[in-house]
C-alpha cells in the first residue's frame, strides 16, 4: 500500500515490462529529495504557450525522481501549495550523470505544453495547448554531469499528462527517465562536466 505523500520509485524492470505505476502525488511531493525540483507557478487564464518564469513568483516546489504522469484527469491541486488544478506551470530542473557517451533519444509526452532542454540546449519543443502528444528528439552526450530541464504548463481543466522517456546509445528500448538510474560515481573527484552536440530537435509545429 502506498503512503500518501511518498515518492514512488519505479523499478527498471517494471518500466521495461511496460507496467508503470502512478506516483502517489501526481506532479511530485513537497518532501525534499534528490532528482527533479519543480517550481510551481500560477498562470493567467487563456495562456496559450509556455510562460516566462520568475523564481520570485513561484508558489512553492515539488520533488520527484521521474516524470511519469500518464494521461489522466487532475483535480487535486498541490497539497500544501495551492488548490489550483488548471492554469498552472511547473519548471523542473535536475542533474544527471551520463556514463556511456553516445546518442541519447528522448521522448516528451504532454497535455498541454512542454519543453526539454539538456545543458541549456533545446532538444524538444512540445509547446502549446493540445491533447496528449509525444515529440521525440536526440543529442550526443559525453560522459559527465548534464543539466536537464523540463518546463510544463497546464491550460484548462481537467486532463493532464507529462512523461519523459529515454533510450541510450544503440538501444531502442525506451524507459522512463529516472534520476536514480543516472547517479554520478561515488568519488566526486571523478565528476566532470558533460558536453552536448549533434542535437536533432523535435518540434510539434
Amino acid at each position: 500500500m502506498r503512503t500518501p505523500g511518498a515518492i514512488f520509485l519505479l523499478s527498471a524492470a517494471a518500466v521495461l515490462a511496460q507496467t508503470p505505476k502512478e506516483p502517489a502525488a501526481t506532479f511530485g511531493t513537497t518532501v525534499i529529495s534528490n532528482g527533479f525540483r519543480g517550481d510551481v507557478y500560477l498562470v493567467s487564464p487563456r495562456t496559450q504557450s509556455m510562460p516566462k518564469f520568475n523564481p520570485k513568483s513561484a508558489s512553492g516546489s515539488v520533488y520527484t525522481t521521474m516524470l511519469q504522469i500518464t494521461p489522466r484527469t487532475f483535480s487535486e491541486g498541490f497539497p500544501g501549495l495551492t488548490d489550483r488544478f488548471e492554469w498552472f506551470a511547473i519548471d523542473y530542473n535536475a542533474r544527471i550523470w551520463i556514463e556511456r557517451e553516445g546518442v541519447y533519444k528522448f521522448g516528451l509526452l504532454s497535455d498541454d505544453g512542454s519543453i526539454l532542454w539538456i545543458d541549456g540546449k533545446k532538444v524538444i519543443d512540445n509547446d502549446g495547448i493540445h491533447i496528449p502528444l509525444r515529440i521525440d528528439g536526440s543529442a550526443w552526450l559525453s560522459r559527465g554531469v548534464h543539466t536537464i530541464r523540463v518546463a510544463y504548463f497546464q491550460g484548462p481543466r481537467y486532463n493532464v499528462a507529462l512523461v519523459l522517456t529515454v533510450a541510450g546509445p544503440n538501444n531502442d528500448m525506451w524507459m522512463t527517465l529516472n534520476t536514480d538510474h543516472f547517479k554520478p560515481p561515488p568519488d566526486p573527484k571523478e565528476w566532470v562536466p558533460g558536453t552536448i552536440r549533434d542535437i536533432k530537435r523535435g518540434e510539434n509545429w
